[in-house]
């Protein structure tokens, strides 16, 4: 296993940690682990590309780790009512829907990917920047009218991204005549 991949594999293992830490109200510990995670997140991939170090499993363990660390961030915040819950079920239930058609495409078609796209990219910084946010403010103990419009934009990146996937995947299919 590469340097990349391991950086992917302790963004993963400082999942359960953030979690642990939120759940004890250790805002200030959760917002280093979440940020250190977030770090982790570019590093890696930035590794790669110039050490010329991507890989098969890479690929897939690094959107993997994000969506991990995310869902597992707005669950937590949802369930300690430090975020709305129906923003957790946006973004669940977008991911979800993408998981399970790929899944399907894969299982119908064969070999069926779906890359990541710069819109989708665009969303995962601003989910990951949005969690950020409220974790700053959760240690500062305060509410801030600044979440709310990174909140709305958060949320409709999520549903246009999650629809620019899903036509991608159409589109495909089209043309490999499935």
């Amino acid at each position: 296993m590469n340097l990349p991949n391991l950086i992917t594999v302790f963004r993963i293992l400082l999942i359960p940690v953030l979690v642990i830490l939120l759940l004890y109200g250790h805002f200030s510990g959760a917002l280093g682990v979440f940020a250190l995670a977030a770090v982790t997140d570019s590093l890696d991939g930035l590794i790669a590309r110039l050490t010329n170090q991507q890989t098969r499993l890479g690929t897939y363990l690094d959107p993997m780790a994000d969506k991990l660390l995310l869902i597992s961030a707005f669950i937590t915040l949802s369930l300690l009512q430090m975020i709305p819950a129906w923003i957790t079920i946006v973004l669940v239930s977008r991911d979800l829907i993408l998981i399970f058609g790929t899944m399907m495409m894969h299982m119908i078609h064969g070999r069926f990917e779906i890359t990541p796209s710069w819109l989708g990219k665009c969303t995962t910084a601003t989910q990951l920047f949005y969690v950020l946010a409220v974790l700053v403010f959760m240690t500062m103990n305060r509410d801030s009218p600044v979440l709310q419009p990174v909140l709305l934009l958060t949320v409709l990146l999520t549903i246009v991204s999650g629809l620019h996937y899903i036509l991608r995947a159409i589109r495909t299919q089209n043309n490999h005549g499935f």
